[in-house]
Parts: structure tokens; sequence; C-alpha cells
């Protein structure tokens, strides 16, 4: 585990790559923008695709919980404000992967918050004491995500306190879930297809980061935490490849927990059809101050160590399950 000082990484503590606390296993800044010098193509629905136009390695980027343009309406709906409203965020995990579009990887990243919609859940996992009417049938209601009180449309932001200051109509959650959700989903899958179209197969890589610390203030010992679903999301070489390379450059590497994938991770991942997905959560604590919500200097180096995950991942041979 690589440990804290000056402006080396941090001190591998971890909390919540998705965030919220809760394992999957049960359940089936201010800061500029990323930077780089890629293409940004905008897509309808509050996000975008980073793509150099020419896909050199099987692999699609996607980072759900980096953005951070927070709606009017969103926010004249809270009680929260500033840095408080943004404690969802997985800050900078989309300028943390920039460099690895230049492999010839494409990446996709959500531009709204977390807070106001999140992308690694079911399309309607709503907690019924948000709403003013009785939901529909169809909604989840009872998932582990729900009852903590993070579902599509969370009701607490991960520090555990209340966003919303009225209770929301459906209506409100059909038009964020129809503007936003299904159209980043449906591009994804594109990306998928078109990657495994061009390759034969494709890997997925879930991008977040985790608070360094627990809610009840426990401290979590890993650097990086890889998901993928208890084997059953991608093969054993893609899982293989990367904790060898993250420890190589000397990072605390831990498989499955406390996250083992989210629903991105678990909805995409299909090994048999040449579709591998994984989730990587990093530690804030390598690269930025919690609590001030702006960048540490180790970012840069952390960087370019992501970029050097993404370009092993993408010498694997999976028709083999080896390296060349």
């Amino acid at each position: 585990m690589i440990g804290m000082h000056g402006d080396g990484p941090g001190s591998g503590n971890a909390d919540d790559g998705a965030g919220d606390g809760v394992d999957d296993q049960a359940y089936g800044t201010d800061g500029s923008d990323a930077g780089g010098s890629w293409e940004a193509l905008p897509e309808a629905g509050g996000f975008e695709i980073l793509d150099r136009g020419q896909r050199r390695l099987p692999l699609v980027l996607a980072s759900p919980h980096s953005g951070r343009d927070y709606p009017a309406d969103f926010v004249a709906a809270a009680r929260l404000e500033g840095s408080a409203l943004r404690k969802s965020e997985d800050c900078f995990v989309d300028e943390i992967y920039a460099d690895a579009i230049d492999l010839g990887v494409p990446m996709i990243r959500a531009l709204f918050p977390r807070a106001f919609l999140d992308l690694n859940r079911e399309a309607f996992e709503l907690d019924p004491d948000m709403f003013s009417e009785p939901l529909p049938d169809y909604v989840n209601t009872r998932s582990p995500r729900v009852q903590a009180g993070l579902g599509t449309i969370a009701r607490v932001v991960a520090s555990g306190e209340d966003i919303y200051r009225r209770k929301l109509r459906f209506d409100e959650a059909l038009d964020r879930v129809n503007r936003h959700y299904r159209p980043y989903h449906a591009t994804l899958q594109r990306l998928i297809e078109e990657t495994r179209a061009a390759f034969g197969w494709c890997v997925l890589v879930d991008c977040h980061s985790m608070p360094s610390t627990g809610a009840e203030g426990t401290v979590a010992m890993a650097d990086i935490v890889l998901g993928d679903c208890y084997g059953s999301a991608c093969a054993p070489g893609v899982v293989d490849v990367v904790e060898e390379t993250a420890r190589g450059l000397g990072y605390g590497v831990v498989r499955n927990s406390p996250y083992a994938g989210g629903y991105t991770t678990r909805h995409y991942g299909r090994p048999r059809v040449g579709v591998h997905a994984i989730q990587i959560e990093i530690n804030r604590a390598l690269y930025m101050d919690e609590r001030r919500l702006v960048r540490r200097p180790y970012l840069a180096t952390l960087r370019q160590h992501v970029t050097e995950i993404v370009a092993a991942v993408g010498t694997l041979d999976l028709s083999t399950g080896r390296t060349p």
C-alpha cells in the first residue's frame, strides 16, 4: 500500500467507489474540467463522449459520477448548498482517466452530478417516502441502495444529509430518467457494441472514486478496489492484469470488498458474449483534499499510472486469457 507523505499518494483508506456505502453482493471543486486535447462530442442528455476518433484498444471508459453541472431547478429544490451538495461526486475521476483517451479508447462521462441522477442504478430504484404520490408498481422500492437513501434519485448525499427540502413528484423522476438516464445507457451500449464489432470483444471500465473513511469513521485499507461481481462480470485475466499492474506501481489493491460492482458492472458484464466489465474504485485521499474538494499534486502521477493500467488491459488476448 502506498503511504501518505508530501505530494505522494494517499494512505489507501477507502470507503465507497460507487460512493454509497452499500455492498452490491446482496443485490445480483472546484477545479477545471478534465484536461487534454481530445474532441469533446456533446450528446443530448447531459453527457458527452470524449474520443480521438480512432479506436485502437478494445476498451470503453465510463465515468457516471464525476459530473459537476448542477441544474438550476435541482439546486432550487435542494436544502443543501455548495460543498455539502457535492459530497456524492467522484471528483476529478474523468480527469484521472483523461490521458487514456489518447490510447484510442472512448470515454463517456456524465456532466450532471450523481446527487441529481445516479446512472449506476436501475432506471427506477426509488424511495417512496421521497414522493408526494404512490409510485407505479414497476418501481423497485426495496433494493439495498434505496434503503440506504441512494437510489436512482438519491434521498441523501454520501455524508447522509437529506438533499431535498420538499417531496418530489414522480413525473420529475420520470423526466430525469427519460431525458438523461436512457440516452446515457443507450449511448454506452452503442460504444460497447461498436468496440466488440471492431475487436471481437470489449472491456468496459466503470470509473469511480471512494471516500477514505466510511460512514461510521472506519478507515479502509486499500488504494484501489476492483469489482467484477465476484468473477461473473469479466474474465479473470482482466482483473489479474489490472491488479498486477496497479500493485507494480505501488498501490494497495483488493477485490470485491467492500464494493463488488454496481448496476453498470452487473448489467453489461457478459463474458460469454465477449463483453467484460470491471469497476475500479480509487481512494480519494490519493489525489484530492476531501474536505475542500480540490486536487492534490499527486493527481498528475495517478493520471499517468491509470493510463498504464488501461494500456496493460489493452494487451490482453481474451481468446486465450493470456497476455501476448
